[in-house]
């Protein structure tokens, strides 16, 4: 390839997008992927602790690839590896001298036989794989057997300073990335290996996505190859054409099998045998071997393993060519003995370089070069795999070399070997080894053995090793007697001569309330506010009020139903608060003692005969006039019957009578019911007889008769079982209407009067013998009937709900009422919603006192959730300033958080609350309950952390719920045990069902498509997308195409898709693997009228035999498939669609071509198909906020120039205009005549024949409202031309909508789309809007919305059909599952579609077979929540709550989810957690916060960056840099923003090349590469990080000294005990083991002197937890990390150009708002801390009152809207609306941000708050220089760097 071709390629992959992502959370979850081998090693290869050059370190090698593959099976990962021939030297890292790659090759060999053999016996599920090319059909067929998802690979790419881009180097990055280009043709993205981090149980990194849209380049063979060394043959002489004799001749000889189909053929062209002995020689030539062997029985082989068997035979072969050789020969067997008998710890070695011995060190190397050299070519021969089989006993081969050893050996023992300085064992070993190479080589090595005593000298230890004396000797004096019994295991030495905090310590003081600072603590002050403050404060939260009951307006429960709510009283449950079987107690005395009670009543029946003659009156009467009621309405239902006769077009007809039964009060409905039905049915009889009569004639159908007969059926079927008022009559016209269509046989039980039918039956008929069903009524019903199933499973009335719940959902009140934890885990539409609205009803009827919390994952399912709240309950209270609900966020306030029984508000906030010292006495004791919802947010890399601590430090029962879990039990266990260890039992409940199906589709666009308006609905039967030309139904079993991932117990089948398995598997069964007769639908095991519950016990037993025909590759499954993977095939889109208002217009003369993978292009496409199948509304999701917004306004824009071609070309629209021309100017003059009438008439009262009569009023005014043009908007968007029902909503409430999003800013063609039914929905949209959009979809208007993730997270937004709109690295299992769960939601939708666009079929196949990923959680004890516990006792007085949240979190048996149990290394972690602090000035000795404690805990969401920002404080960086902010302020500011910039909003770049840097950085305004931070800042950090090594390296020698007692020998994947089991003495020197670092790493040299965290994190020894993350540090680039920061924040600062971030930054234009506005929070944060702590007279020390810019404006803008309300819009506004309390007095205004605190606060008179501020007493000045002067500099600086960023990011999105 030459250069020009080399740059295109490096080009193409710079063009590539990239996501940093959690492989396992965000990703992949258990999906299978793929490890390219020598990227693995390049990895670990690349590591600078491994010693490659002064020794050969083979296990040290192998130890990283274990401890890297390690990681991913500790975190869940699913993988194979698979190495290619052609990349063999791809593993050499960068710049590797030419005498070491062959090390490099070697390592390689031995690790993929080391794997090969113990991964089996390990880790089965782990595959390794070997093929000669990537590009070879054998490794093509395994991608395609395998299921690969994604493949893990290098790109070549290194930061590393002072590495040169050699011509090596070069070729390795261009085989990777043509590897990686190959990939993405191929349809798989790419994970960078290069720059992946662990993170808890995350794996980050990024992750390369292929795109259609750039252009691959064009790639030769030569770019895959890695010029491999076979060319260079010799070495020194050295001939490797002979390897494979030479081994079939050693291996012989030392009697090891050789399977004779590979022996050599030169071997079988000799004569004579092979088992003659060699005669010694001293001097050997080649050949001279072949027939002098001597016999292996001189050797005793039990104790040789793989690796003394490789040694002895590549040890021949040197000498052999090389005699000379025998000395270094000799020393390497010792070696090797020595191998076997040391512990791996004792063998740790010094480098060792003599002065005099500079020959020797290259005879050295140069014998390890041969050695490396035979030995790898031996390992690569088949021949030597199949003698020594796959024993994982003997495979010992890791182990071959210990390069510092065998040095060691060799210059410190200089002088002949001498067997009486080793141990007897140890000589004895050695000795063998010899006897074993003589046997095979003739070559006598002589060890000398003196008849002096065996026992050897010491070994000394080298005393210049003191690496470990930069650790702590001491720990600080700390003493909390909370804290000290769960610390009292841990024994340290404690540095006494500490007796102070010193003078310059402040102690933190909560002086105000955590988010409203102008609430003092002491009630007793004063305090004052406006009465302008109190207008505005009462007018924002009406509007919000008004705004929150609209939104409430537009929910509906189950059956559609708009919430009426429900006046709550204090009083007990229905159930009373007891279990149910306590109910059914209560029960069963009742009626016992009712039975009692009427056998008293028996006695006195004679005396109460009076009495029962006078009631038998009243009855009589009453059922006289209830007759006389029922034919009044029976009367009134004929003339209403008379009409609906009128309509003829049957479907109007239709839809009509069902309205008008809807619509019937229960009363009517009663009598009425069954005879509507019947009325409905007739109707569909007449539709079903026209379709069956134009079917006999071959004419085209609108309907499906068999989709129409199942409505038939349903109706029929509702008629027998569930219909009021059913007749004699009723009942036999149902039976006929069955018996004639030949469907199931119904037996109807009449309960009301006989009344003769008010119409005429169609039926029957006898003309038409295509009307009975063609299928038998059981199949019939499986084909065709699924969704009309009765779906009740084990349903029974309960009184403490108004449904029948099912059996699971009894199990729930039950917990419930006991007042136990539940977790429960059922998918989406099965019922879970009513479970936390009857725990709030609970906590609202218990008294006024209790709360509940909600916390859910997103805002906008917090909006969602107190809305309904506000529609479900209402109470009164006895004291004001209470309410039922309030909402909580940090951007968004309603209502009273403290003041408020369900309070609904998401996890940041709620942890802030409940670690609030302010609450500890007041609020938090009184929380009842906590649910929350969507609990599997907590495997989320970013926020999951939270989740985790909430449910950690909850003080109360939890409810717990998901529909997506992929290891329920394993998160039941722990989340139990957490629940125990706070005094709560916990219950998991599952439910596997949906209420209603999904039917699967995928979308072929046309290849040209021609607009020209909206067709009409044709079909009203027929459910799902099934026979429409572009959807492809896809069978659920047809996605299980790769058998090895089994089936998910997840995997749906509806009645329709068993039959078609049923019919399949009965098709290809075969005697061998039979189907039961028993399965059949025929057979006995439905009965006549099938129920879902039926269906779902076949389903399991066909579902049961199809997972055995899986498991074997003899049976039928692969036909099974194939036959059900048709359907995916045959429906595709073809050349042409077109969309047109009426069938009778003409075909137009063009079409347009379409993009397939453009979807602005291809979605009109299939929106007119759904519109046309009555498939809408739908929710098409998309996981790019920028796509999601293109798709819409493309929408939009097809939209508007279809119509506008209309209106010019369209006759009747030009017609329609002309009318209402002329209507408008008649009706102008009529205004006109009638103003100039009514001045006539005012000037002359007298006259009244001047005046208009009443009468001709009357008809002016009804000619006027019944003309069609009153209504008439010529601006509007026209029908066809739009997607909104505006029959749903009145103009008037879509304008007021409108009317406030145009007063917050919202973009005009946002609101067009609006008008046309098209909105957008994602976390970037202005809240209002987002609200609006709900409203509308909800309500019926919007029927397209096309959203990212955020609508998938339990948003009550039923919709028919949901579609996935694009591929995404985001649209994972879970995220499919959540937002396919959209659609058909119960009540809502009978049937619901899921359609795929844009996404490959085996994308469709994975996501339908895929399983949901496993739970994994964080280490929860971060030092920050340390600080933050500490602050809660200290500030609480050492509260009973504070102190029960500590004990509760400490006595955690199994701290994090997913992590193992260990008690003891979470306490030792705890404890060097508070000598951080303690050291760094935070923390006191007897625990109270210190300094900046307040503006760490306020920063806790920027872990580890707040810590930085405190030692920067604290060591006068930030004083000194801000001295000259009034002088220098442009230069101090940029200083800065680079500081900054290093500290929050840390983006690791993608390890980009020299190319991507000269292309596309230089070319840009942005710098791309964060600058290094200043001098001064980089010592403090590096000072900093130094300082917290030494605590946390202490942490760990402590930890082992108290608790380790194994030893350090075993390979973390693997598992193999390596070395020997006792001290050995050697006769050398050497480094005494290490502690705290592993001792396979040690095998480099390396003691327990750290270089960095990550050096002591990725290097502890076995049995440690140490985990990165939560060790607060950040490393400082370039000095502690090769990989540059992006300088997003920076370039931002200094051009302001958002084409600069997306294009040469990377940033996604969708990800710059929340990037700015989370970087402008954390400004806006610090200046209010250092305001509260200067105490400055103007401060706002209201921490949750502080915003990121983005979040602020929104704000403002909401401010606006309340504050410009015109009068006709406000009016209602300010008038006095519904509130969630109904209070018996004059309440309070509640603001958002003057809330109360407590009920006694508000009897103080006061406004209440909840959490900390930074406000301190004693002492003066910082630590920094001594004095606040510095620091005031420090936060005028931060101020105008706040302004000056705030400005910016304002004008970028004004």
């Amino acid at each position: 390839m030459d250069e020009e071709a080399d740059s295109d390629l490096l080009n193409w992959y710079g063009q590539l997008a990239s996501r940093r992502v959690d492989l396992v959370g965000d990703y992949a979850g258990k999906e299978l992927f793929l490890i390219e081998g020598d990227s693995l090693l390049l990895r670990c290869f690349s590591d600078p602790k491994l010693d490659f050059d002064d020794g050969f370190q083979l296990l040290h090698a192998a130890y990283n690839v274990e401890h890297f593959l390690d990681g991913l099976v500790q975190r869940n990962c699913n993988f194979h590896i698979v190495f290619f021939d052609e990349h063999e030297e791809l593993c050499i890292p960068p710049n590797t001298s030419s005498a070491n790659r062959i090390k490099y090759l070697l390592a390689r060999s031995a690790i993929i036989r080391h794997l090969t053999v113990h991964l089996p016996k390990s880790h089965a599920t782990i595959e390794l794989h070997s093929f000669t090319s990537v590009r070879s059909l054998v490794f093509e067929e395994y991608l395609k057997a395998s299921g690969i998802y994604f493949v893990m690979c290098h790109d070549g790419a290194t930061m590393s300073t002072g590495v040169e881009v050699d011509s090596a180097l070069k070729k390795t990055r261009i085989a990777l990335r043509a590897t990686i280009c190959l990939l993405i043709s191929q349809g798989f993205n790419v994970a960078l290996i290069n720059g992946l981090e662990w993170r808890d149980t995350k794996v980050i990194t990024m992750v390369v996505e292929g795109s259609r849209r750039i252009q691959l380049p064009t790639l030769s063979d030569d770019d895959f190859q890695s010029k491999p060394m076979r060319s260079s043959t010799n070495y020194s002489g050295l001939d490797l054409s002979d390897v494979k004799h030479r081994l079939e001749i050693s291996l012989r000889a030392l009697r090891l099998h050789i399977p004779s189909n590979i022996r050599s053929e030169e071997h079988q062209s000799r004569n004579g045998s092979l088992d003659g002995a060699i005669s010694s020689t001293s001097s050997l030539t080649k050949g001279d071997h072949i027939c002098q062997l001597k016999s292996s029985s001189d050797f005793d082989q039990a104790f040789f393993s793989e690796k003394n068997y490789l040694t002895i035979i590549v040890i021949a072969q040197i000498l052999l060519e090389d005699h000379t050789k025998m000395q270094l020969a000799l020393a390497f067997l010792v070696h090797t003995a020595l191998i076997g008998n040391l512990r791996i710890s004792d063998r740790r070695q010094n480098v060792v370089r003599p002065k005099k011995v500079k020959k020797q060190n290259s005879k050295t190397a140069e014998f390890l070069t041969a050695f490396s050299k035979i030995a790898r070519a031996i390992l690569q021969e088949n021949l030597w795999e199949q003698a020594m089989g796959t024993k994982p006993e003997i495979c010992d081969i890791i182990d071959l070399i210990d390069g510092r050893l065998f040095n060691s050996i060799v210059y410190q023992v200089v002088e002949d070997f001498d067997a009486s300085k080793m141990t007897v064992s140890l000589a004895s070993k050695v000795k063998t080894l010899i006897q074993a190479l003589c046997s095979i080589s003739g070559i006598h090595l002589r060890l000398k053995e003196h008849n002096t005593s065996l026992a050897s000298p010491k070994a000394a230890l080298d005393q210049s090793d003191t690496e470990g004396a930069l650790q702590i000797s001491s720990v600080l004096p700390f003493s909390n007697p909370v804290f000290d019994k769960h610390l009292a295991s841990i024994e340290l030495s404690v540095d006494r001569s500490v007796v102070s905090e010193g003078r310059s310590a402040r102690i933190f003081q909560e002086i105000s309330h955590w988010h409203n600072s102008k609430r003092l603590i002491d009630p007793k002050k004063p305090l004052a506010t406006s009465e302008k403050d109190k207008f505005w404060a009462l007018k924002r939260n009406q509007w919000f009020m008004a705004e929150m009951t609209a939104y409430a307006a537009s929910l509906t429960n189950s059956t559609g139903k708009i919430l009426e709510p429900e006046l709550v009283t204090v009083s007990e449950m229905k159930s009373s608060g007891k279990a149910l079987s306590e109910n059914r107690k209560e029960v069963k005395e009742t009626e016992q003692s009712q039975k009692s009670n009427s056998t008293k009543a028996t006695t006195n029946r004679k005396g109460n005969a009076g009495k029962k003659a006078m009631l038998d009156s009243i009855a009589a009467t009453k059922a006289a006039k209830d007759d006389n009621d029922a034919e009044r309405i029976f009367s009134a239902w004929k003339t209403i019957q008379k009409a609906l006769d009128g309509e003829s077009n049957l479907r109007s007809r239709l839809v009509k009578t069902k309205s008008y039964l809807n619509e019937l009060p229960d009363s009517k409905r009663k009598i009425l019911e069954a005879e509507v039905e019947l009325y409905m049915l007739n109707t569909l009889l007449s539709i079903y007889i026209r379709l069956c009569r134009r079917k006999k004639l071959n004419e085209s159908a609108e309907e499906d008769s068999p989709a129409l007969a199942a409505v038939i059926w349903d109706m029929l079927r509702r008629l027998a079982l569930s219909s009021r008022g059913l007749t004699p009559t009723i009942a036999k016209q149902v039976e006929q209407v069955a018996a004639m269509l030949k469907m199931p046989k119904i037996d109807c039980a009449p309960s009301a009067p006989d009344r003769k039918l008010s119409f005429e039956m169609s039926l029957p008929i006898n003309d038409l013998q295509t009307l009975p069903i063609a299928q038998s009524p059981r199949e019939f019903q499986l084909l065709h009937c699924g969704p009309y199933m009765d779906r009740n499973l084990d349903s029974a009335p309960d009184s403490r709900v108004p449904f029948n719940p099912d059996g699971w959902q009894r199990k729930v009140l039950g917990e419930l009422d006991a007042d136990r934890s539940v977790f429960v885990v059922a998918p989406t539409s099965a019922g879970k919603t009513f479970i936390s609205f009857y725990a709030m009803e609970r906590v609202l009827r218990a008294n006024d006192d209790g709360v509940l919390v909600y916390v859910a994952p997103t805002k906008a399912l917090v909006n969602q959730i107190a809305a309904e709240i506000q529609a479900r309950f209402k109470k009164s209270y006895k004291f004001a300033g209470k309410s039922v609900w309030a909402i909580h966020t940090r951007d968004y306030r309603v209502n009273n958080a403290t003041g408020c029984q369900i309070l609904v508000t998401v996890p940041h906030i709620l942890q802030i609350m409940l670690l609030s010292a302010s609450n500890a006495k007041t609020w938090s004791p009184r929380v009842r309950c906590i649910i929350f919802d969507e609990i599997h947010s907590i495997g989320q890399a970013e926020d999951g952390v939270v989740w985790e601590q909430l449910l950690l430090l909850a003080p109360c029962p939890i409810i717990a719920l998901s529909a997506t879990v992929g290891n329920p039990e394993q998160f039941n266990s722990w989340l139990a045990s957490t629940q125990e260890s706070s005094g709560f039992r916990l219950s998991m409940i599952t439910h596997a069902h949906r209420y209603s199906d999904l039917r699967k589709f995928v979308f072929s666009p046309p290849k040209r498509f021609a607009f020209h308006g909206l067709t009409e609905q044709n079909s009203f039967a027929t459910l799902g997308l099934d026979g429409m030309a572009g959807f492809a139904f896809i069978h659920p079993v047809a996605s299980l195409v790769n058998k090895s991932r089994g089936m998910p117990e997840d995997l749906s089948l509806e009645p329709r898709d068993c039959l078609l398995l049923w019919q399949a598997m009965s098709r290809y069964a075969t005697d061998d693997f039979p189907i039961s007769g028993t399965l059949g639908p025929d057979h006995n095991i439905f009965p006549d009228i099938i129920k879902k519950a039926h269906v779902i016990e076949w389903e399991k037993s066909l579902k049961d035999l199809l997972r055995k025909w899986m498991t074997d590759d003899r049976s039928p499954f692969d036909k099974v498939l194939k036959d059900l993977s048709k359907s995916m095939k045959e429906s595709r889109n073809g050349e042409v669609q077109l969309s047109k208002i009426h069938a009778t217009d003409e075909e137009p003369e063009s079409y347009a071509a379409v993009d397939p993978d453009d979807l602005c292009q291809t979605t009109l496409p299939l929106l007119s198909k759904l519109h046309e199948r009555g498939a809408l509304p739908a929710i098409l999701f998309n996981y790019d906020r920028g796509k999601c917004e293109s798709i819409c306004m493309a929408i939009v824009s097809q939209l508007k120039a279809a119509e506008s071609r209309y209106k010019a070309e369209s006759p009747s629209w030009r017609a329609l205009i002309n009318g209402w021309e002329q209507w408008k100017s008649s009706h102008t003059k009529k205004i006109g005549k009638k103003a100039d009438r009514a001045v006539s008439t005012k000037k002359s009262k007298a006259h009244d024949d001047d005046s208009v009569s009443k009468a001709d009023r009357v008809q002016d005014a009804a000619s006027s409202e019944t003309s069609p043009y009153a209504f008439f908007d010529p601006e509007a968007p026209v029908d066809g031309f739009h997607f909104a029902a505006k029959k749903k909503l009145h103009a008037e409430e879509l304008s007021d909508h409108l009317w406030a999003l145009e007063r917050r800013g919202i973009s005009t063609e946002l609101m067009d789309a609006l008008k046309r039914g098209v909105g957008v929905h994602h976390a970037g949209m202005n809240r209002k809007y987002r609200q609006v959009v709900e409203i509308l979809f909800r309500k019926g208007y919007l029927r397209v919305v096309i959203a990212t993730g955020t609508l998938a997270l339990g948003i009550n937004m039923p919709c028919a059909t949901v579609v996935f709109s694009g591929d995404s690295v985001f649209l994972t299992a879970l995220n499919f599952r959540q937002a396919a769960g959209r659609a058909g939601r119960r009540g809502f939708d009978l049937l619901g579609n899921v359609v795929f666009q844009g996404v490959s079929e085996d994308k469709v196949c994975r996501l339908l077979s895929s399983r949901l990923p496993d739970l994994n959680g964080h280490f929860p004890v971060t030092t920050t929540l340390v600080l933050r516990l500490f602050a809660l006792l200290n500030e609480s007085g050492g509260s009973p709550y504070a102190i029960k949240a500590i004990n509760s979190l400490l006595s955690q048996p199994r701290l994090y989810l997913g992590g193992p149990s260990f008690k003891q290394q979470v306490l030792h972690h705890l404890r060097f957690s508070i000598e951080y602090l303690r050291r760094l000035s935070l923390l006191s000795s007897g625990g109270a916060p210190l300094n900046f404690a307040g503006l760490i805990s306020h920063l806790y969401f920027t872990e580890n960056s707040s810590f930085a920002l405190n030692v920067l404080l604290k060591e006068g960086f930030f004083h000194e840099i801000c001295a000259d902010i009034d002088t220098r302020e442009s230069s101090v500011l940029r200083t800065l923003m680079v500081t900054m910039s290093h500290l929050f909003g840390r983006r690791p770049c993608r390890q980009a090349d020299k190319e991507y840097v000269e292309n596309v950085v230089k070319k840009s305004p942005s710098i791309v590469f964060l600058p290094p931070l200043p001098k001064k800042a980089s010592r403090i950090l590096r000072k900093h990080n130094q300082d917290t090594l030494n605590i946390f390296t202490t942490y760990v020698r402590t930890f082992v000294d108290q608790h380790i007692t194994t030893e350090d020998c075993k390979l973390p994947l693997t598992g193999l005990e390596v070395g020997g089991q006792e001290s050995l003495e050697v006769p050398f020197t050497m480094l005494p083991p290490t502690k705290v670092r592993s001792a396979f790493v040690a095998l480099s040299g390396h003691g327990d002197k750290f270089d960095s965290i990550s050096d002591l994190c990725n290097s502890t020894r076995g049995g440690v937890f140490l985990e990165e993350s939560v060790i607060p540090h950040l490393d400082v680039y370039p000095d502690e990390t090769t990989t540059p920061l992006n300088a997003y924040l920076y370039d931002f600062y200094m051009h302001e150009d958002l084409g600069a971030l997306e294009k040469a930054n990377g940033v996604r234009k969708s990800d710059v708002w929340f990037l700015l506005n989370d970087f402008s929070l954390v400004l806006a944060t610090i200046t209010t801390s250092l305001a509260n702590f200067l105490k400055l007279p103007d401060s706002e020390p209201n921490m949750i009152d502080v915003l990121g810019d983005g979040d602020k404006t929104d704000m403002q803008q909401d401010d606006k809207a309340a504050a410009d309300v015109p009068q006709e819009k406000g009016g209602r506004l300010l008038a006095p609306s519904p509130t969630p309390a109904v209070v018996t007095q004059q309440t309070k205004p509640v603001t958002k941000k003057k809330v109360a605190e407590s009920w006694d606060d508000e009897e103080a008179g006061g406004d209440g708050g909840e959490v900390e501020e930074d406000m301190w007493s004693g002492g003066s000045g910082s630590e920094g220089d001594g004095n606040e002067e510095g620091l005031l500099k420090v936060f005028q600086a931060l101020q105008k760097l706040k302004a000056e960023f705030d400005g910016k990011f304002h004008a970028m999105w004004a």
